[in-house]
Parts: structure tokens; sequence; C-alpha cells
């Protein structure tokens, strides 16, 4: 979110040296953001107000304004912060994804880092119920600006570390997609306008395969965050492995892999 620099203050690349005065309007900018997330954590939406921000920051609330506009705007960088942090931990698991032991089976290894990739984005939603309910459940009042802004940008990388994943699995696994012809004309008609807005050439079928696929996990994953699952399950975590099978039939892998 912020500039890096070094230890003199000079950012990266040659830029021109970062003012002392800068670093530290960036230094409080984060703290804002990190203490409206640990009350929202802490006490839920409504705690997350300017005038208990600036109490526990030891400032006043209109000296917040000199760095955010409005609560909705700080909410809009809280759910950036979020979507950054999620995605930075996503790709982590996918880097670090083992590769399997003996197999020299493409499909073993992608079925490895997918499946690595959808564990982590359990394993930080169920650690993370506050900040999911805010970015992945039903919106806050304000939140949706009807613009393109800082929390969209990183909603979109988020959400393109999975669809850069889901594209590997096409490219290299080539499964079986539905065909145009079989795809509802009203869906299918959504579907090519989401296509072009991702940019990619992939055939409608793989969109549509792709969206299936993320309807899946979050919804699996949703339903215990929320606690939906307790009426039939004390501990959920063995149906979530039936659920990463479901995914994995979906891109023509077999999961688990000594099925």
């Amino acid at each position: 979110m912020t500039q890096a620099v070094d230890v003199a203050g000079n950012a990266p690349g040659g830029e021109p040296p970062v003012s002392r005065r800068d670093r530290l309007r960036a230094a409080t900018t984060e703290e804002i953001i990190a203490t409206a997330r640990r009350l929202l954590v802490a006490s839920g939406p409504d705690a997350m107000s300017l005038r208990a921000i600036a109490r526990e920051m030891g400032m006043t609330a209109p000296g917040l304004y000199r760095y955010f506009d409005s609560h909705e705007v700080l909410l809009r960088h809280v759910c950036a912060s979020i979507f950054t942090e999620l995605g930075a931990d996503i790709q982590r698991a996918l880097d670090s994804a083992p590769v399997p032991a003996g197999s020299r089976d493409v499909s073993d290894k992608l079925t490895v880092k997918m499946i690595a990739a959808c564990r982590e984005f359990r394993r930080w939603s169920l650690n993370n119920p506050g900040e999911f309910g805010l970015v992945f459940g039903v919106p806050l009042p304000g939140l949706d600006y009807g613009h393109y802004d800082v929390a969209d940008e990183c909603a979109l990388e988020f959400a393109g570390t999975f669809f850069t994943l889901f594209l590997e699995l096409w490219t290299r696994a080539q499964f079986p997609v539905p065909e145009a012809g079989d795809i509802d004309p009203g869906l299918l008609d959504q579907l090519e306008r989401y296509r072009t807005a991702l940019g990619t050439d992939i055939p409608v079928g793989a969109v549509l395969t792709f969206l299936r696929c993320w309807t899946v996990l979050y919804g699996g994953v949703a339903m215990e965050v929320f606690g939906h699952m307790k009426f039939a399950l004390e501990d959920a975590a063995p149906m979530f492995e039936l659920t990463l099978g479901d995914l994995a039939a979906l891109v023509g892998l077999r999961y688990p892999l000594d099925r």
C-alpha cells in the first residue's frame, strides 16, 4: 500500500527520495487502516467508526480526515488491505506447494497446486471471519461506490491469483468444458461479456467452469465460516476434502492423488 524505501529514505528504481513527511504520512495511513481492521475483528463493523479509531490512536476524529475523506473511503482501504493479504497468502501457498514424490504426471503437480490454494483460502477465511464477512459477505452500506477504486483493484488482483492458476490448469491439462451451443443462451451472453472483461480468449465453456469452481469453493468455505454447517457437522474438514475432490473433477483432475 505504501512505497518501499530503504533506511536512508530512498525509493527503489532510482526514484527521488521520499521525504520524512511523506514517510510519516504513509506510516500513519497504514496505522489507521490496521486500527480500523482491529476494531472490526474485535467488535464488528459498527465499532469501526472514525471516532473509535481516533480514540485508539490518540488522535481527533477530524484529524483522520487529513488521511481519508470519509468513513466509507477508509472502509474501502481496509477491504483493499484484506484482499492484498489474502492474495499474498494464497500465492505463497502456491509457490511452496510440494512436488508429489516420485510423480512425473503433470496433472498430479497441478492438483497439488490447486489443493494448496484452496486449502489456504479456507485456512485464512476460518482464521479471519470478520475480514471474510467484510469482503465476501453482505456489503456494508456505502461500500458500493459504483466506480473503480483501490478496493476493486486489490480485489481483482486477488481474483487474478485464482484465475492465473485456472489458466495454467486449462493450458496444461485441456480438460473438457461445455460447448457454447450447449449453454443456455441467457447464460452464454453473460459469460461472453465476462470473458471480454477478463481479457482472455479461452472458450466460453472454460469461463463457465471457472465460475463453477469458484462457486463450489466459496460456497463450501462461506457455509463453514458463517457456522451454517454446525447443524450437522462438528468438524467440517472432512467435508471440505470431498469438496476438493469435486473441484478437481471439474477441471479434469483427481483428488486424492492415491485414489
